[in-house]
């Protein structure tokens, strides 16, 4: 039976920008990833592809006539613990003194 039953597993994926020079073709970004975001000012395009397939879809997007440049996200390359850098002391700090307004 284990062999029927699939797994659930988290793809790991990033964030693309793709400026582009219309929005009227935005429906075949659709195929390269999940459009997160759209805006129609600034005239670009938050995608999300799967991180094994980066590189493959960026060149495939920069060969759209439509897509002026691709920027890819840093943000899952950016070290996210901060308590190190602060300390221990200076992160639960906030918290303690909150504790002491209350009881007050």
């Amino acid at each position: 039976m284990s062999d029927k039953t699939k797994t659930f597993e988290i793809q790991k994926r990033r964030g693309l920008v793709v400026w582009v020079y219309s929005l009227k073709q935005l429906k075949n970004l659709r195929r390269y990833g999940f459009v997160h975001y759209v805006s129609p000012k600034m005239k670009y395009v938050v995608l999300y592809v799967n991180e094994e397939d980066v590189q493959k879809d960026i060149e495939k997007l920069n060969r759209l006539h439509f897509v002026r440049e691709v920027d890819i996200s840093r943000r899952p390359d950016i070290d996210m613990n901060f308590g190190d850098k602060l300390g221990t002391a200076a992160a639960f700090q906030v918290a303690e003194n909150t504790e002491e307004d209350h009881n007050e």
